[in-house]
C-alpha cells in the first residue's frame, strides 16, 4: 500500500460527497446522468492540469466514482439502514449534508469489504466537520456506531446485496 492511498482516499471520498451531494438538487435518472455529474464535478486536485482522455478515465473508475456508483445504485437500502438508526427522524427532514454523508459511510460500512467499518465511520466525521453543521456531527456519529454495532451482532445485513 502505497503513502499516498489513505490521502488519495480521503481526495475520492471528498469528490463522491460533492457529487452525491449535488445530484440531491438535480437527480439523475440514469448511470449515466450520474456519470455526466460526476465527470463534470470541478476537481480542485487537477485544476491545473490539462484533462484528457486518460485523466477522464481514471477519474472515472477510480475509488470515488465507485462510491458515487455504489451509493446512487443502492440508495433506497442505505436509506432504509438510515432511517432504521436515526431514531424519530425520517430520511427526508434529514439535511443534505448530513443524509449524503450517512449515505456514503452506510454505504462503505456495508458494501466496502476493503474498508473497514471504524474507518468508513471516521471519514464521514472528518468530511461533516469539513462540511457539515458542527451539531451535525454527534448524530451523524450516533447513527454510524448503531448502524456498526448492529452489524456486528449480525442484526444488520444488506437487503438486495449481490455477491461480487
Amino acid at each position: 500500500m502505497s503513502k499516498n492511498r489513505p490521502h488519495a482516499r480521503r481526495a475520492a471520498r471528498s469528490r463522491a460527497f460533492q457529487v452525491l451531494y449535488s445530484l440531491q438538487f438535480s437527480p439523475s435518472t440514469t448511470l449515466g446522468d450520474v456519470r455526466t455529474a460526476f465527470l463534470e464535478m470541478p476537481d480542485p486536485t487537477d485544476a491545473d492540469m490539462d484533462e484528457n482522455a486518460e485523466t477522464r478515465e481514471e477519474k472515472l473508475y477510480g475509488f470515488a466514482w465507485e462510491l458515487v456508483e455504489g451509493v446512487w445504485s443502492n440508495v433506497k437500502n442505505l436509506d432504509s439502514v438510515i432511517e432504521r438508526f436515526s431514531q424519530n427522524w425520517r430520511v427526508d427532514r434529514l439535511g443534505k449534508i448530513e443524509l449524503t454523508l450517512l449515505r456514503l459511510a452506510v454505504f462503505e460500512m456495508l458494501y466496502r469489504a476493503d474498508v473497514p467499518p471504524k474507518v468508513a465511520i471516521n471519514e464521514a466525521l472528518e468530511l461533516s466537520t469539513r462540511f457539515g453543521d458542527a451539531k451535525a456531527k454527534s448524530f451523524i456519529n450516533g447513527i454510524l456506531d448503531a448502524a456498526i454495532k448492529a452489524q456486528e451482532a449480525g442484526t444488520l445485513t444488506v437487503a438486495g446485496k449481490a455477491d461480487a
